[in-house]
């Protein structure tokens, strides 16, 4: 078995594109989640260099260094909490990200702030923002409803929060949005 790490992989849809050229390579997939991909033996060199080569222009690329490894491994996991997982306020990102990487907080907090120039906070706020974006559009839940699955305190919290990040309130985004879509006839 062997583990091949790979940048950029945040979605179902990113999972399908790299399983799609892992299987024209001709490669022994046995598992692939967000970031990583468990091969049934390890790739020859010429293998590793094709498929960084097919993958480099569809926006990945394989992480060989240990440091980009986990800074990988942190993304992934934020993404997965905040776009994947159901709400659970009982556990913190600190814990959740010490137990799935096995590694001390401050030092992952560490080693992510020195790589990206930023904090993990941050980065785990701007993914908030951005389920929060996503559930606006779709309109299907009330800001009260969003706030509660994504673990914000109250409205008045994921408000605040989502003005400094964007510069506009929720209910104004959510305005600007409808503005800009057309009916299809008038398209």
């Amino acid at each position: 078995m062997s583990t091949l790490y790979i940048k950029n992989m945040v979605c179902n849809r990113c999972i399908l594109v790299v399983q799609n050229e892992l299987d024209k390579i001709g490669l022994d997939v046995k598992d692939i989640k967000l970031g990583e991909v468990m091969l049934g033996k390890e790739p020859t060199p010429e293998e590793k260099a094709i498929l960084a080569k097919v993958l480099i222009p569809l926006g990945f690329e394989i992480i060989d260094d240990k440091k980009s490894r986990i800074i990988e491994k942190i993304k992934n996991v934020i993404i997965e909490v905040v776009h994947y997982q159901e709400n659970d306020n009982k556990t913190t990102l600190s814990d959740v990200l010490s137990d799935k990487l096995h590694h001390d907080y401050n030092y992952l907090s560490n080693l992510f702030s020195e790589v990206e120039g930023t904090t993990i906070e941050k980065y785990f706020i701007a993914q908030k923002i951005e389920k929060v974006k996503e559930l606006l559009v779709y309109d299907e839940l009330s800001l009260s409803e969003i706030a509660y699955r994504l673990n914000y305190s109250s409205v008045a919290y994921l408000s605040n929060q989502f003005k400094k990040v964007t510069g506009l309130t929720p209910s104004h985004f959510k305005q600007i949005r409808e503005d800009r879509r057309k009916p299809l006839d008038e398209v």
